[in-house]
């Protein structure tokens, strides 16, 4: 059975109430939706833990995971490691319900995104992550491109393919860094000006036909090859001729 908004509140109020008791958790924060008033029927739950001074993580996180199974199931876990070495252990419960649990030592406990609604505790100055670099995505956008040509090229349709999705990623990440949109995990793309993601839309291929992952190619490149002159022009001048190679059949 899938979870509903009232099992999420639920659970969500259980947790923080275990936080409370706990005295090896010195603060709790929530983040994500909840913490900017954006939640819907989807949103899963996003708690931000601190622990005590002199507390042992491990131990911890799998006291926290053992408590979490007993009162709500998991159907799997998984430990994503952030700046600093912060510990976010993600659980799915059987009624596909995402937690986000992580665990912050004493004195990093801060608020890093926008959307920190402090519970209890004492929370640090907060920081925000560096800037994503363009530079940086549109390098990784021309090696795909890169890859994608060799794989039509050896009639490896699957690459090519994923080749392709990846090139897409980075424009749309160009695209929205430029827009002021928050790319991370498709969070902002649907924000995105129609025209642009109408001409996402035709970019993409409608099956593994070969000519239609070369015309998907030869699409893509023209909008990198656009965006990154929003961007840098002098760099699209550059990249030009190997552009123009890209974009030829092989």
């Amino acid at each position: 059975m899938i979870f509903d908004a009232a099992d999420r509140a639920r659970i969500r109020d259980e947790l923080l109430r275990a936080a409370r008791a706990d005295p090896d958790i010195a603060g709790a924060a929530l983040v994500g939706s909840a913490a900017r008033g954006a939640e819907d029927r989807w949103s899963d739950i996003d708690l931000v833990l601190q622990l005590a001074r002199g507390a042992d993580e491990a131990a911890v996180v799998e006291r926290w995971t053992s408590e979490i199974r007993d009162r709500f199931g998991i159907a799997d876990t998984l430990d994503v490691f952030a700046a600093e070495n912060v510990r976010y252990r993600v659980f799915l419960l059987p009624t596909s319900l995402q937690i986000d649990v992580s665990f912050w030592p004493h004195d990093l406990f801060r608020e890093t995104e926008a959307g920190f609604a402090l519970q209890f505790g004492t929370a640090a100055a907060p920081t925000r992550p560096p800037a994503r670099d363009p530079r940086r995505m549109i390098g990784m956008g021309w090696l795909y491109a890169l890859h994608a040509r060799s794989a039509l090229a050896r009639g490896k349709v699957w690459q090519a393919a994923m080749m392709l999705d990846d090139l897409r990623d980075e424009i749309v990440a160009l695209q929205c860094l430029r827009a002021g949109l928050n790319p991370w995990h498709g969070r902002d793309v649907d924000r995105l000006a129609a025209a642009s993601l109408s001409l996402l839309e035709q970019s993409r291929a409608p099956s593994l036909n070969l000519d239609e992952l070369d015309r998907s190619k030869r699409a893509l490149l023209a909008l990198f090859h656009d965006e990154v002159g929003r961007h840098d022009p002098a760099l699209a001048d550059a990249l030009a001729p190997a552009v123009s190679a890209l974009a030829e059949r092989p």
